[in-house]
């Protein structure tokens, strides 16, 4: 018998959202860990907003529906917005009921930029690192950098002070003009530089991520940003692996890193940090820091074998999470979003890992 295809709109419905979101379902456990991380950074909350006035959007439910955006590769805030109207398992996973307005997009950012904190940031990602736990390896590590396009264009690059032949309005030409750093700045995102990653590449307004990776699941350990210059990784490795080292209390560990970290100076003072750098070797017309002390050793192969997962990691970030090209400007807003999206790395992840070994 043909059913019936005459449709009615009931007023009321008698099955939880939570039934809604099947048992097995991926999100289930990453609301669990999120929910045990943001139930330790309630008193950091507290501490953001005044005891009275208007109610704001609750930062748990604002900080649940950005780790939504990055899962789910969305590409704004009023798209975000959108999902969240209509879709029930987004919904239950920020905790607004059936019938619970949606907020507006612009309400949303503005909102946002009160948790745009450095120390929340951190503070997320120390606590969801801690959930991993179990899963990280204490002895070997992998260090990288990668370039964050600005939200910027080339236009915006002006000469400092407004000098030269810079027209209003940037509906200049500036092909065949010579350009850097020293004399011209970005109007729109001063802190961005322009940067190439290789020779030959198109130098581009960005900023540089950087991330210190554990080599058994290629977890994120730290991330970090900072402006686009020569030295910006050779220093961001120094800092990262000088706060690891404080952790370690004396043990030794090993560092892995491609041929562009391999500088004497990195070199030597990593050893006195008694961190063994694995790095690839640069013998291209010279004589690589790393000599046979190091590459002679079984483990030396390992952390090479192992290295490439870092780009594992940033390939999510840039694809999935959208860190590619960032839609904030500044560098601590920038260094804020790519922290959270590390932390949403790690929290996507260790669910995974929990049942592949269970």
């Amino acid at each position: 018998m043909r059913g019936n295809e005459k449709q009615e709109s009931p007023m009321f419905s008698y099955i939880r959202m939570e039934d809604r979101v099947p048992a097995g379902h991926p999100l289930r456990a990453i609301r669990r860990s999120v929910d045990e991380v943001l139930g330790v950074l309630s008193k950091r909350f507290d501490e953001l907003y005044e005891k009275n006035g208007r109610p704001s959007i609750p930062p748990e439910r604002l900080l649940r529906a950005l780790l939504l955006q990055m899962f789910y590769s969305i590409r704004s805030e009023r798209m975000l917005m959108e999902q969240l109207d209509y879709n029930l398992l987004f919904r239950w996973f920020v905790g607004l009921e059936m019938d619970e307005a949606v907020w507006n997009h612009a309400v949303f950012s503005k909102n946002r930029e009160r948790l745009l904190n450095e120390e929340v940031a951190r503070e997320f990602f120390s606590e969801a690192l801690k959930q991993a736990q179990g899963h990280l390896s204490s002895e070997h590590f992998t260090v990288d950098g990668t370039m964050i396009e600005a939200w910027a264009s080339q236009k915006s690059f002006e000469r400092k002070g407004g000098g030269g032949n810079d027209a209003p309005g940037g509906g200049r030409d500036f092909h065949g003009e010579k350009r850097s750093n020293a004399t011209h700045e970005s109007k729109s995102d001063p802190e961005a530089r322009l940067y190439k990653k290789s020779r030959g590449g198109e130098a581009k307004l960005s900023y540089l991520g950087h991330l210190l990776v554990e080599n058994r699941q290629g977890l994120i350990v730290d991330a970090m940003v900072t402006r686009a210059d020569g030295r910006a990784e050779e220093d961001a490795a120094l800092r990262m692996a000088h706060a690891l080292s404080k952790k370690k209390r004396g043990r030794r560990w090993t560092l892995g890193a491609d041929k562009g970290y391999d500088h004497r100076g990195l070199v030597r003072t990593l050893r006195e940090m008694r961190v063994t750098p694995h790095f690839t070797q640069n013998n291209k017309s010279r004589r690589s820091a790393v000599d046979g002390r190091t590459t002679r050793h079984e483990g030396y192969g390992l952390s090479q074998s192992r290295r490439p997962i870092i780009e594992r990691v940033f390939a999510w970030l840039k694809e999935v999470a959208g860190i590619r090209k960032v839609k904030l400007r500044g560098l601590r807003k920038v260094g804020w979003l790519f922290q959270y999206a590390a932390a949403a790395y790690n929290l996507w992840r260790i669910p995974r890992l929990a049942r592949a070994e269970g």
